[in-house]
């Protein structure tokens, strides 16, 4: 699949705390950018897509543009037309695609984040030459994408891809989800933050450097602090990271057993470690992988568009939608 529709579109990004969105051109690369803070999640549905109107008329100004492509962090039906459910935001079987159609008067397509993320990856990034792409993002949570023969896989109903809830301890910790044991309870953010808050309470003397970078305020013990420590060389950091990249191994080693793809390209803040985290991640994907010793091992790397490869792949999936409504 190697159609490279032309023309500028316009992606946008929907996380919890900003929306970001960009104009890309055909290969890829953001050539303007504009951000507005995310309306509280009890914000009425219409006023998150005004936000989102409002982003794409600042950035249509003196430019033609094809189409508006949207990256949405919830469950995106199979139609890719209304968000079923979004975490964040008041999104509950909303519309999404219609309504900001009608607010912008352009061709908008939805998609779920991490499947824009992972169509960028492949289209654009670190996955350019591999046939069978699976993306895992860790944040706050883990999400995921995969891209199998140039074609972005949803599943039947549109929401395959939830990684960090597959469950690898039964009966283990409460996860947001409502089950115990999910993936991202060991392998995200916030397990970061929430290991080294624990540590520090418990009076570990390993975490007096970490404590004292955050002048004794435990609450500041976030992921992307420790991720900072981490790459300044805090031992207690580094620790953590090895706990959290063996489980994310033990996770793609799942993932392998039933997907078999060639690359995995992990994202996300939490990768900004880069082989703090990938390193101990590979050995334990190399110890648990089922049938190892007897087949080919998946490589294991770091994205390259970093955190607007979710608006990226939106913008590219709107442009090709739009080329492919206008015959080309």
């Amino acid at each position: 699949m190697t159609t490279t529709a032309g023309g500028l579109a316009i992606g946008v990004d929907i996380g919890g705390t900003k929306v970001a969105a960009g104009v890309v051109d055909a290969s890829g690369a953001v050539i303007a950018r504009a951000r507005r803070a995310t309306p509280s999640r009890h914000a009425d549905a219409r006023v998150v897509e005004a936000t989102i109107a409002d982003v794409v008329d600042e950035l249509r100004q003196g430019r033609t543009i094809t189409g508006v492509g949207i990256g949405a962090a919830g469950f995106v039906d199979a139609d890719r037309a209304r968000v079923l459910f979004a975490p964040h935001l008041a999104w509950r079987n909303e519309p999404l695609r219609d309504g900001v159609a009608a607010a912008v008067g352009l061709p908008v397509v939805v998609e779920n984040d991490a499947n824009a993320a992972a169509w960028a990856e492949w289209r654009f990034g670190a996955g350019r030459t591999e046939s069978r792409l699976v993306m895992v993002t860790l944040g706050t949570g883990i999400g995921g994408g995969m891209v199998f023969d140039g074609v972005i896989q949803r599943g039947r109903y549109g929401m395959a891809g939830e990684f960090g809830h597959m469950v690898v301890v039964p009966d283990g910790r409460r996860c947001e989800c409502g089950n115990r044991g999910c993936l991202e309870q060991y392998a995200s953010g916030n397990v970061l933050g929430r290991e080294a808050r624990e540590m520090a309470a418990a009076g570990s003397p390993v975490t007096v450097p970490l404590v004292q970078r955050v002048k004794g305020d435990h609450a500041a013990l976030v992921g992307p602090l420790i991720t900072e420590a981490a790459m300044d060389g805090d031992p207690a950091a580094v620790e953590l990271f090895h706990e959290v990249g063996n489980w994310l191994g033990i996770g793609l080693a799942n993932l392998a057993a039933a997907l078999d793809p060639g690359l995995f390209v992990i994202g996300g803040g939490v990768s900004d470690a880069d082989d703090l985290l990938l390193a101990p991640a590979r050995a334990s994907f190399r110890r648990t992988l089922t049938g190892r010793g007897f087949r080919p091992f998946a490589s294991i790397v770091k994205a390259d568009l970093g955190p607007e490869a979710g608006l990226v792949g939106a913008a590219d999936l709107a442009r090709r939608q739009a080329a492919a409504l206008a015959g080309e």
